[in-house]
């Protein structure tokens, strides 16, 4: 009983435009102008990262918590209910999966013995959407990073035989590539795909010491016990689960080294190739055994769907989709004590800075094409959330572009934006304008080995051929003495994912509140111009997904 009152109270807080503590006394003009975004972005984030949420995983109470916050928020700014029936949410059909430590195994075979790899300390095997046990045993071949690139002249199954065998391959996608091919092609989809279409029996990818130093082994193991999640069809089979795919696993460096041993090229020759960008595949000695057993839950989650109707009759029926991810990771190993993954960065900010983006936009005339503003859920497994709105959208008539919002790290003061993909479509045009009318910097994206633009809620949508871009939060400090990258650096390394991803940390409200701000001009800009966005003449994603000519 006391959690309800906590809800009723924040809710009514937040509504009156007051953050979730209490205020000191003030006039009310001095709560709502000009601190008035700060504060509702403030409360916000207070709320959906708080204890009570459980890191609102999807599937669980706590998520459901957030999900009927911000179906409020909207209600309480304005927006019509967007989702299933006349309401603020669709229901979105997940299968859960969790690994078993109790039937997983990993042993390779060679001349001279067996290599047996140790669960969670070694490897972890792969979640299986499609039987509650797997066990497959079959030669291994090294793949590179299992792509195939035509258009850049590179196949990593160039040489091998992959059919009937285990593939081993690394992550990403080689560090040769233009930064668009690169994203696309460290797709695991992509990857997936390519694998059954060479008829692999099971796959398992490596670890690499640079990605390690960042995100050690076992800190993601210790986290084994976390599910996955597959969208289900209308018949309850999972979505994407590849079922020519018998078994996977996920190897550390240190036992990749193992794996290693005996083989044409050892560990280290590999792990320089990868870095260079110079891989070749070759097979594997002996056989592998990977097995293991997996518990499946069907489960729904909800998509949070507000409208904003437009202007327009002959182009009301268009629409411009706002996201943010409302789920995060739950409840998981603990850390200095502390099990709840609260995600504040990732992606609480982002929601409410979607949220101020609304409350901007509902301030002035509605734009001519309709808005929609979706918290989705499941993006922390896979975009699922994302994908099951955009390809079954609650509204009638053509969604023509997104602007989505994911961990804005903003630790300190900024001036400037990194948005992420602007360059393949006419969204260019609009960010750069929007931006330059309120006096924001737009820097290229600093790490583009990253690939986060297929990896995170933008790419469901870019791969139904929707121009889409994903603001991220600037690196330049406005004052001198500080390093905005190094801060987002530090907290990669020492909060992503982690407990301590928690409203406590220094989130800097007023650069949050600008961040809303040009999503809202960027939002009106498109939603008032007389053509829809368009992908650029020849652009990579515009063949691809758009309906481009080659």
């Amino acid at each position: 009983m006391k959690h309800v009152f906590v809800l009723l109270a924040v809710s009514l807080l937040v509504a009156c435009g007051r953050g979730a503590t209490p205020l000191p006394d003030a006039a009310p003009a001095a709560i709502e102008a000009p601190a008035g975004g700060e504060r509702r972005i403030e409360a916000d984030v207070a709320f959906l990262a708080d204890d009570l949420l459980e890191g609102r995983a999807a599937g669980t109470r706590g998520y459901d918590v957030a999900a009927l916050y911000v179906a409020n928020r909207y209600r309480a700014l304005g927006l019509q209910p967007g989702g299933d029936a006349g309401s603020y949410f669709q229901a979105v059909p997940l299968v859960e999966g969790r690994r078993q430590r109790e039937g997983a195994g990993f042993v390779v075979r060679r001349e001279g013995g067996e290599l047996v790899f140790a669960f969670q300390d070694d490897f972890l095997p792969g979640i299986n959407f499609n039987a509650g046990t797997h066990a497959v045993t079959a030669p291994l071949v090294f793949v590179g990073q299992a792509v195939h690139a035509p258009e850049l002249d590179h196949d990593d199954f160039a040489g091998v035989d992959v059919r009937g065998k285990i593939a081993v391959y690394f992550s990403g996608a080689p560090s040769t590539f233009p930064n668009t091919q690169r994203a696309f092609h460290a797709s695991g989809r992509q990857k997936m795909e390519a694998l059954v279409a060479r008829g692999a029996v099971g796959a398992v990818t490596l670890g690499n010491p640079v990605d390690e130093a960042k995100y050690p082994w076992a800190r993601g193991a210790r986290n084994w016990e976390m599910p996955g999640m597959r969208l289900v069809d209308e018949t309850g089979a999972p979505i994407d689960a590849y079922p020519q795919i018998r078994a996977t696993a996920s190897l550390g460096v240190h036992a990749a080294r193992r794996l290693f041993e005996g083989a044409p090229m050892d560990a280290e020759e590999v792990f320089a190739r990868r870095e260079a960008g110079t891989l070749e595949s070759f097979d594997l000695p002996g056989q592998a055994t990977l097995s293991g057993a997996t518990s499946l839950v069907r489960l729904e989650s909800r998509n949070v769907v507000g409208l904003l109707p437009g202007s327009d009759p002959a182009l009301a029926a268009e629409h411009v989709v706002f996201t943010a991810h409302l789920d995060h990771v739950g409840i998981g190993a603990e850390v200095d004590g502390d099990g709840i993954y609260n995600g504040a960065f990732d992606n609480a900010l982002g929601t409410a800075v979607m949220l101020e983006a609304a409350h901007q936009l509902l301030a002035g005339p509605a734009p001519r094409r309709s808005l929609l503003f979706v918290a989705v859920t499941a993006e922390e497994r896979g975009l699922l959330g994302a994908e099951y709105f955009v390809t079954r959208p609650t509204v009638q008539g053509p969604l023509v572009a997104n602007i989505n919002m994911d961990m804005p790290v903003l630790l300190t003061d900024v001036t400037d934006v990194v948005p992420i993909g602007i360059e393949h479509s006419s969204l260019e045009t609009d960010v750069q304008v929007a931006a330059a009318g309120l006096g924001i910097v737009l820097t290229p994206d600093p790490k583009p080995e990253e690939v986060v633009f297929v990896r995170s809620d933008q790419y469901a949508f870019v791969r139904q051929g929707i121009p889409a871009v994903y603001l991220d939060a600037g690196i330049k400090a406005r004052s001198p003495e500080i390093d905005a990258l190094a801060l987002y650096e530090d907290f990669l390394t020492g909060h992503y994912h982690q407990p301590s991803d928690q409203a406590s940390l220094p989130v800097h409200y007023p650069s949050a509140t600008r961040l809303a701000r040009l999503n809202a001009a960027i939002g009106r800009r498109v939603g008032d111009a007389d053509a829809r966005p368009r992908w650029k003449e020849g652009d990579f994603f515009g063949r691809t997904f758009g309906g481009q000519a080659p």
